[in-house]
């Protein structure tokens, strides 16, 4: 197995152009299957195989999403094995994604969005770093993996935009509006006094390096707590907002997709009902015959 293993991590590197992090988890899914079931030969799993992988799996109460996950890892590996010759049928080809239930994302209002960017003391190097991450990540609407990845020299300040490598490894340019380029120029003044650290990366850790997104996760869990804000905030939740407020406000959900930089229309409508629950709200509070 371990053979095949190592050709299709080359094929999701070099021909899909996938992120590290989504190749270990591909792999780690496909090595799973394997100790599970036993597997030690492609061409001896069948559809009974896959089938008593996926009651395991529902045995230990692991959750529809992730059944679905490690299905879709299995069956791009097995086309994967198929295309190539490697096996003569896919055997997951037959076998149903299982339903997930529609989860809406939580958001913020714009006034807990505004109180969280404005939380930290800017007048100190880490407080002035944190308010510039909170501004990006709200203002250009962001994953925190694209954010950690941002080199200084990926920001036009004149133009306002920031190039992002996406998913699938995937360029686009997002805006910045002028209230988070001046707290990125805020922050880097800061940084050019202390003189110190990886000149590349934009965002640093308290070591120099760039941040990881375990540390943006805790900065944003830190001033959310300091507030009391009772929802669980990540700082996806920002992504989410972002999306939100502008449809709020009147946005198209073609734009919003381009923004948000979603490769199909489908992903940015669970966004759509958000703003429907909203407007549903209003109306029943509102109407004197709801």
């Amino acid at each position: 197995m371990k053979r095949y293993l190592d050709k299709f991590k080359n094929y999701l590197e070099k021909e899909k152009n996938y992120s590290p992090h989504t190749v270990r988890n591909y792999l780690a899914d496909i090595e799973g299957f394997s100790q599970i079931s036993s597997a030690e030969d492609p061409n001896a799993v069948d559809y009974l195989t896959v089938r008593k992988y996926l009651a395991y799996l529902r045995q230990k109460a692991i959750s529809k999403r992730s059944i679905a996950r490690k299905l879709s890892s299995l069956r791009t590996f097995f086309r994967f094995l198929e295309r190539d010759g490697y096996v003569k049928a896919n055997p997951v080809g037959a076998i149903a994604t299982p339903k997930l239930d529609k989860k809406l994302p939580i958001f913020l209002d714009e006034k807990s969005v505004l109180r969280l960017i404005m939380a930290p003391d800017t007048s100190f190097l880490w407080g002035a770093r944190d308010r510039a991450i909170l501004e990006t990540l709200y203002t250009a609407g962001i994953r925190v993996s694209e954010l950690v990845g941002i080199d200084i020299s990926n920001i036009d300040f004149i133009s306002g935009v920031v190039k992002v490598l996406g998913k699938g490894r995937i360029e686009r340019l997002a805006p910045l509006g002028d209230k988070a380029v001046n707290a990125i120029r805020e922050y880097l003044t800061h940084r050019n006094r202390k003189k110190w650290g990886d000149k590349k990366a934009l965002f640093l850790n308290k070591s120099g390096k760039r941040i990881t997104s375990r540390s943006v996760r805790r900065i944003v869990t830190r001033y959310i707590k300091d507030l009391g804000v009772k929802e669980h905030v990540s700082p996806h939740t920002l992504r989410h907002s972002f999306a939100t407020h502008l449809l709020n406000r009147g946005a198209d959900l073609r734009s919003v997709q381009e923004l948000l930089g979603h490769k199909n229309l489908s992903t940015t409508q669970i966004y759509t009902h958000v703003t429907i629950e909203r407007l549903k709200s209003v109306y029943d509070k509102a109407h004197p015959r709801a």
